[in-house]
Formats: structure tokens, sequence, C-alpha cells
């Protein structure tokens, strides 16, 4: 299946982290942390448990603000896919529902979804292989099938910025590899792809990596 894809907007110059201080409950995560990252490009953010490497996917999509120091990107619209186990398996939502979730932004309060969003939502459930999983629920598939849900769901926001929070795991091998396919054809048509992970297959085909720890 071809899909033309319609981005308005991408993002244009590096995103900047300048002397960001962060931390939960007293327990300090990043002091003076300053890096940069490169638009339209696989950016690998690596390094072991507890490093901050979720942490700074959150500070990144807004869902965090740095205590101390400044996050510079030049647009709003982020596309964030956290870890499989921070979602709760408990919503009656049907794979397809959830991955049309992901075209809210395009759709607003209102509006119903058209051809267009729904040629979207298609292509993703197709591509990453749920077409034949669209009517059941997220508590009636297994880990890897909702990881997939996961990513179509990011996948369709066609955001300029996407976010990855262990983006790989609990797929196979075959599928892990089509994934990261995706993610470099994303980055080469224009999309910023930012994964936090400790896949090496995904590691080595990034373009540029960030170590934490």
């Amino acid at each position: 299946m071809k899909l033309i894809f319609n981005k308005v907007t991408r993002v244009t110059a590096a995103i900047e982290v300048s002397a960001v201080d962060f931390g939960y409950c007293g327990t300090t995560v990043f002091r003076g942390l300053t890096l940069s990252i490169t638009p339209d490009t696989v950016t690998a953010v690596v390094g072991s448990n507890g490093c901050g490497k979720s942490t700074l996917l959150g500070l990144l999509a807004g869902v965090h603000r740095p205590d101390t120091g400044t996050i510079s990107l030049d647009t709003r619209d982020v596309a964030f896919a956290v870890q499989r186990s921070a979602v709760t398996d408990a919503f009656p939502l049907t794979a397809a529902e959830a991955v049309m979730m992901g075209r809210w932004r395009h759709l607003g309060l209102l509006r119903r979804p058209a051809r267009a969003d729904r040629a979207v939502v298609e292509y993703w459930l197709t591509e990453l292989g749920l077409a034949d999983l669209r009517h059941r629920t997220l508590g009636e598939l297994s880990g890897g099938q909702r990881q997939r849900v996961l990513l179509a769901q990011a996948f369709a926001q066609e955001a300029p910025l996407l976010l990855l929070d262990e983006p790989t795991t609990g797929l196979d091998a075959g599928t892990s590899a089509m994934v990261i396919g995706h993610l470099t054809r994303l980055a080469a048509e224009g999309t910023t792809v930012v994964a936090a992970t400790h896949d090496p297959a995904l590691i080595a085909a990034a373009e540029h990596r960030i170590a934490l720890g």
C-alpha cells in the first residue's frame, strides 16, 4: 500500500537542551544537561536503566519541565510513544480506535475522521501487521501486538518530531527490522526521530547517538 503523507511542518533547526537540571521527589536525574539533536535524522538515546532516557523524552515532549535551563525546539507538534508497560490494557478500545487516536490533533474536538484520516490509519494498521486485529481490544492483544498499536498510533500523527521509548521491546527480530526500516524512511522524508533504546540493531541504524549515564 502506498500513501502520500502531507506534512505541513518539520523540525528545521537543531533541538537544543541547555544546562538543564531536573529531578523527581528530591532525586536528581540531570544536572547541567546540554546536548543537541540534529533534525531529519534518527537519534538513539542510550545508557543503562535509570540513567534518564525516558525522562529526556518526557522533557522533549513537554511532559516534564526543567527545574532550570532551557529546551529549544521549533515545533509543538510532537508524537510521543511511551513504553508499553506505561499504558493500561483496561481501556475498552479496539486496535483501530487506538490508532485513530493518533489523528485527534488533525481532527480537533468535533470533526469526524475524513477519508484521509482513515487512509493513514489503514496504512499503519497494514504496515505493522495489525489489519486482522483491528476489532480486538487492547486487553485482548499480546504484549508485542500492543507495542505495534502504540507505534502505529504515534506514526499516524504525522508529527515532525517523533519520540519513542524502547520502540522495539517485545517485538520479534523481523518486526523490529521492519519498524527500524520505517524509522529511517520517516527520517529521510523529514521526520526527526529520537528513540530511547537498548536495541543494538536500532542503535546501529541511527545516524546519531546520545549516551546518558
